[in-house]
C-alpha cells in the first residue's frame, strides 16, 4: 500500500486531499500531513508532521527526517502583495521543499509530486481568457504580463522530476467551493456573511448581486474541494495521468443568473425584482460611494492567439475591468453592516471576529469580473475522469458546513 505527503494540510484543497485519502485504509497506509500547525483532529492513519515552508531545505530537511511516501501532494500557497513577489516566495517553496526531500533520501521512494494550482494558469486575473480554457493554450509568458508564479512552479517541478526520474501530475482548479477551518480564503464564507447580514439591515428590500450586472448574465466554472481532493487521489495512481497537466472544474457551466436565486431562497429571501435598476449612467455607475470599477492588465491573454484565432479589430482585445455594483469591501466598512453583525453573532453566539477574517476583496475581484470563464474537462474526461459535481450542490454543501461551524446562524 502506498503512503502519501501533503503540503497545505491545512488549506482549502489540502486539507481536503488529506482527508480524501485518509477514507481508503486499504489503498493508503499512511498519510503525513504537513502544515506549520494542527487546526483539527485526523483520523488515524493520518500523522501530522510541523514543517515551515517559509525555511530553507536545511531546516526541512529535519523537520521531514521521518516522512517517507510515494506520492507527494503539494498544495501550499502563500499569497503575496507582488506577482513577482509571489512568483519569488512560491517557487522558492516548492524548489526548498523538493530539495529537502532529497537531502533526507525521501526521494528514492517518490513516484508522483501532484502539484495543486488553479486557473490563474489561463490569465484570468489579467481580463478575457481564451474561451474554452485548454490545458494546451499558450503560457502568457510575454513581457507586457507580470510573471505567473504558477509557470515558475511548473518549471520548477519539470525540471526536478526529469533529473530524478519522477513523474508529475498538475491540477488548474478554479473559484475553489469549500471549507476548511480558521481560514476564510474562499467565496464560500464570505458569499453566506454577505447574505446573513444583508437580511439584518433595516433598509433588507431582497438580496442583491454585489458583483458585475454583466458577469451575473455570463458564466462561470467553479470547483468543488471535495471533488479536486478525488481527481487528486485518481491522478496519483492513474498510470496514463503521468506527466500531464488537467484542468480540474465540476464539469457544469454555472451562471449567477441560475444560482443567485437559489442563495436567496436557502437563507430565507428573495432576490431584489430590480437589484441593477439605475446602476448604470451610460458606462458608469451612478453611485460610486458603493460601487466600484478597476482595469485589468492592458492587454487581455485574448491578444496572446489574437492573430491566430482572427480576432484582430474586435473587442474581445479591449482592456478588461473587475466591477462590483456594491463593493464588498467598502460595505464591510460601513457601520451598520458591522453592527447588524455584531447584532447576530451575539444573538447566534457566533465568533465575531469572523468577519474581519472573511476575505471580502477576494469575493469581489470573483463575483466583478465581466467575461465568462468557460474551462473545459475535455482532457480529463478523455484519459478516463469521469467525476462530476452539481455547482449548486456544492455550495449548499458548503454552506451546511458553516453552519455547523459556527460561522453563520444555523436558523
Amino acid at each position: 500500500m502506498p503512503s502519501a505527503i501533503v503540503t497545505g494540510a491545512t488549506g482549502i484543497l489540502g486539507r481536503e486531499i488529506v482527508f480524501e485519502l485518509s477514507k481508503n485504509r486499504k489503498q493508503w497506509s499512511t498519510i503525513h500531513a504537513l502544515s506549520r500547525s494542527k487546526k483539527e483532529e485526523y483520523p488515524d492513519n493520518v500523522i501530522h508532521d510541523h514543517i515551515d515552508l517559509q525555511s530553507g531545505p536545511d531546516d526541512m530537511a529535519k523537520d521531514l527526517k521521518n516522512v517517507r511516501g510515494e506520492y507527494v501532494f503539494f498544495a501550499a500557497y502563500l499569497a503575496q502583495d507582488t506577482e513577482q513577489g509571489a512568483w519569488d516566495v512560491n517557487g522558492a517553496m516548492l524548489q526548498n521543499f523538493l530539495d529537502a526531500l532529497v537531502k533526507t533520501g525521501a526521494i528514492k521512494d517518490i513516484k508522483r509530486i501532484i502539484l495543486v494550482t488553479g486557473a490563474k494558469q489561463y490569465g484570468v486575473h489579467l481580463g478575457v481568457p481564451k474561451q474554452p480554457m485548454q490545458e494546451s493554450d499558450t503560457w502568457l509568458t510575454d513581457s507586457k504580463w507580470p510573471p505567473n508564479f504558477y509557470y515558475n512552479q511548473q518549471n520548477i517541478l519539470h525540471k526536478f522530476c526529469k533529473q530524478h526520474g519522477t513523474e508529475w501530475v498538475v491540477t488548474y482548479p478554479n473559484d475553489v467551493i469549500g471549507f476548511t477551518t480558521g481560514n476564510f480564503m474562499n467565496l464560500s464564507s464570505a458569499l453566506a456573511l454577505y447574505a446573513v447580514i444583508s437580511k439584518e439591515l433595516p433598509s433588507y428590500s431582497g438580496l442583491v448581486f454585489p458583483g458585475s450586472p454583466d458577469f451575473y448574465t455570463k458564466f462561470d466554472s467553479f470547483t468543488r474541494s471535495t471533488l479536486h481532493a478525488e481527481f487528486c487521489a485518481w491522478a496519483a495512481l492513474e498510470p496514463r495521468a503521468a506527466n500531464q497537466a488537467f484542468n480540474m472544474v465540476n464539469g457544469d457551466s454555472e451562471s449567477w443568473q441560475n444560482l443567485w436565486p437559489r442563495v436567496a431562497n436557502y437563507f430565507g429571501t428573495k432576490v431584489k425584482p430590480d437589484q441593477f435598476a439605475g446602476a448604470y449612467s451610460g458606462t458608469e455607475f451612478v453611485n460610486s460611494d458603493k460601487s466600484s470599477s478597476s482595469d485589468l492588465a492592458p492587454e487581455p491573454p485574448t491578444t496572446a492567439f489574437a492573430d491566430r484565432a482572427g480576432l484582430i479589430g474586435t473587442p474581445a482585445l479591449a482592456q478588461s475591468k473587475v466591477e462590483q455594483h456594491i463593493d464588498l469591501v467598502k460595505w464591510s466598512q460601513r457601520s451598520d453592516v458591522k453592527q447588524a453583525w455584531e447584532k447576530i453573532a451575539e444573538r447566534e453566539g457566533l465568533d465575531k471576529d469572523i468577519f474581519e477574517k472573511a476575505t471580502w476583496g477576494f469575493l469581489g475581484f470573483v463575483l466583478g469580473r465581466k467575461f465568462d470563464l468557460v474551462i473545459s474537462m475535455s482532457k480529463a474526461r478523455e484519459y478516463g475522469w469521469t467525476g462530476y459535481s452539481d455547482t449548486w450542490h456544492s455550495l449548499e454543501e458548503v454552506f451546511g458546513e458553516l453552519k455547523e461551524a459556527k460561522i453563520i446562524p444555523k436558523a
